[in-house]
């Protein structure tokens, strides 16, 4: 039984809790407010009380189940292996069934599922986005902040829209001579959107190895947001969209350089459709053929280290939670990093620890999201570097905004984008 289907299915991970308290160690949510509720424990004990017949789903209880970033640190610390993320998700889709989706929540979950009219939206917004957001004119990676606030504050820094998305700047096809293989590129909202700079650095490194990169036209969101806010429907109608689009052009492998994303074809596919006899082989069959770029570059490729030129940089890593925790990666990033001739990485305290992006969570509760950034930040800032690397667009986001809030000379970037930058100096020095 899927956890997106009934509260009953996680009834096996609840009884693995013994109450020991180690999430507290971990739990970002609970390093800031030092309330029960807000770890995973105190979470445990309201499932069980709904599921007892105790208590009810009521709005408040919604709203408690809201305060988790899902990073899974305390998947990982916990001597009894409970997989809260599936309590919390199967916990969000009750509340849903029960109380139904936020309006606004609603409104946008519709508008991603009908692809050609928020494709149209978000290039209309490109046109128009200056009406809400003010651009910070010393930074030349166009970085800006609401000039209103609407719940979220003012200072948060924003990328703006890119004046076109990468899926209309690229052909579908980006051929190469004498390709190794065919590789699909999932590109996701945030990449297509708003860094179309990140990118352009996957298919300009894989065109680098000599693979023909295909990037389907009619793929669309991930179906994470909707996912993780207990919004099955919408989540099962996008994973079933995106299935279809890469199935008619088909590939070798398929890349990602999103942790949601990758998150979303390896596992989250399977089991939301896991009932589903049309797409169930469909999802599977993609899993078993979706890689991170760093760990397709890694171990598909592998990638060539002849021609890299130097990159002068002092480099932290930042482990996006979803690609650290959730798919296991987190030597492949820096393993690229340290073939970059030039690179320094420098390690920070704690650099699996959540930024406190988690998509909608920043939204939903920004000061509380800030307070974990804030953390991270100030690790950052402890390294002396120069740029921040990341696998996610998100994170990106979010460590954009706290570089800048803090006043912290960094630039963060994918480190796709690194590599990108490394391959161009080793063609420049040839010359």
């Amino acid at each position: 039984m899927s956890v997106y289907d009934s509260l009953d299915s996680i009834n096996e991970e609840l009884h693995k809790c013994m109450k020991c308290g180690n999430c507290q160690a971990v739990c970002p949510i609970y390093k800031e407010t030092r309330q029960e509720v807000g770890v995973a424990r105190g979470k445990i004990s309201l499932a069980e009380f709904i599921l007892s017949g105790e208590a009810e789903m009521t709005e408040g209880m919604a709203e408690r189940f809201s305060l988790c970033t899902t990073c899974m640190a305390c998947n990982q610390n916990c001597p009894c292996g409970v997989r809260f993320d599936k309590i919390i998700l199967a916990a969000r889709a009750e509340a849903v069934r029960k109380k139904g989706l936020h309006p606004v929540k609603k409104i946008a979950f519709t508008a991603l599922k009908m692809q050609r009219l928020f494709d149209f939206g978000m290039k209309t917004g490109s046109v128009f986005q200056g009406v809400a957001l003010k651009h910070l004119p010393h930074k030349s990676d166009r970085l800006a902040r609401m000039r209103f606030d609407i719940g979220i504050g003012t200072e948060k820094v924003f990328p703006m829209l890119a004046k076109r998305p990468l899926r209309s700047e690229l052909p579908e096809v980006v051929k190469v001579k004498n390709p190794k293989m065919r590789v699909a590129f999932f590109t996701g909202c945030m990449i297509n959107y708003f860094y179309t700079d990140i990118g352009k650095a996957v298919v300009e490194v894989l065109t680098e190895n000599d693979i023909e990169v295909v990037i389907p036209r009619g793929q669309g969101c991930c179906g994470i947001p909707a996912s993780v806010n207990g919004d099955t429907v919408s989540a099962r109608a996008l994973a079933r969209r995106n299935l279809r689009a890469f199935e008619r052009l088909g590939a070798d492998a398929l890349v990602v350089a999103c942790s949601s994303g990758g998150t979303a074809w390896k596992h989250v596919f399977m089991e939301l459709l896991e009932n589903d006899p049309e797409f169930s082989t469909l999802a599977k069959k993609w899993s078993e053929k979706s890689y991170d770029i760093s760990e397709f570059l890694i171990h598909k490729v592998p990638f060539k280290k002849e021609g890299l030129g130097r990159v002068d940089r002092k480099v932290t890593y930042h482990d996006p939670c979803h690609l650290n925790r959730g798919q296991g990666i987190n030597k492949e990033p820096r393993e690229i990093l340290k073939s970059i001739p030039g690179v320094e990485l420098i390690e920070m305290k704690e650099p699996g620890r959540c930024c406190g992006m988690a998509g909608s969570f920043s939204l939903v509760h920004p000061d509380l999201s800030v307070k974990i950034s804030d953390r991270k930040i100030a690790d950052i800032s402890q390294t002396q570097t120069n740029t921040v690397a990341t696998g996610c667009p998100a994170c990106r986001l979010q460590l954009q905004s706290g570089v800048e809030n803090a006043g912290i000379q960094e630039q963060v970037m994918h480190t796709v984008q690194i590599l990108a930058e490394s391959y161009r100096a080793g063609k420049k020095g040839s010359k």
